[in-house]
């Protein structure tokens, strides 16, 4: 009974979380919003032949004003699915924090579920305690509404390329290219990945090492 109760709770984080995700993703822009700083067109970023400016629904003719914002949401959402296959893999392959995530659960880090979905909706998340979940909210909030605002478009926080600003212009619009096609194919990666372990029930240390990933066996 007490871990149906934590369950509740913490699908209870989980939804919260994810309201708060999707009204900060599709709200009304504001009114007065920071225009970009870098000297590079926005829409030549991303543009990867054969597609070449690829906008099928005709967006950047019938709301061109919205183009600005869409780009700095699809930017941060890339950002955060890079690093968030960069944990999928370490977690998978069993590479976790020592010691107790709750002392008083006698949890420790080693005992959260290693999938992303382990056959339980949202797999090790429902593990955490809620004091954990509170603590990872507050941390997004800190993210989004202060450290990097998501009011600011331009998506350039200050903190340069490995802490050096690039001066170079061309070679600023090359990386901020790399970036936001490598944020892409994340965002196709990690998804891929949790369907991947919805249907095989293997995580994706589980899939290279036996071979699934690649459709044959090396058992």
């Amino acid at each position: 009974q007490l871990n149906q109760k934590h369950l509740q709770t913490t699908m209870k984080f989980t939804l919260f979380a994810t309201l708060v995700a999707s009204a900060a993703a599709f709200a009304p822009a504001p009114a007065a919003k920071t225009s970009t700083s870098l000297k590079v067109n926005e829409l030549e970023l991303g543009v990867t032949e054969p597609l070449g400016v690829y906008d099928p629904l005709g967006w950047l003719d019938s709301e061109p004003e919205a183009f600005e914002r869409r780009r700095a949401v699809e930017r941060k959402h890339g950002r955060v699915c890079m690093a968030a296959l960069v944990g999928q893999i370490v977690h998978a392959n069993g590479i976790v924090f020592d010691g107790y995530i709750s002392k008083s659960q006698n949890l420790k880090f080693a005992d959260i579920d290693t999938s992303c979905v382990g056959g339980k909706i949202l797999g090790g998340l429902t593990q955490i305690p809620s004091a954990g979940l509170a603590q990872i909210l507050a941390l997004f909030a800190l993210i989004e509404l202060a450290w990097m605002p998501a009011s600011q478009y331009d998506g350039d926080y200050g903190v340069g390329w490995f802490g050096e600003d690039i001066v170079d212009e061309e070679i600023k619009a090359r990386k901020l290219n790399v970036e936001l096609n490598n944020g892409r194919a994340a965002m196709l990666a990690v998804f891929g990945n949790m369907v991947g372990e919805a249907a095989t029930g293997q995580t994706l240390a589980e899939s290279w090492g036996d071979g699934a990933i690649l459709g044959i066996s090396l058992s």
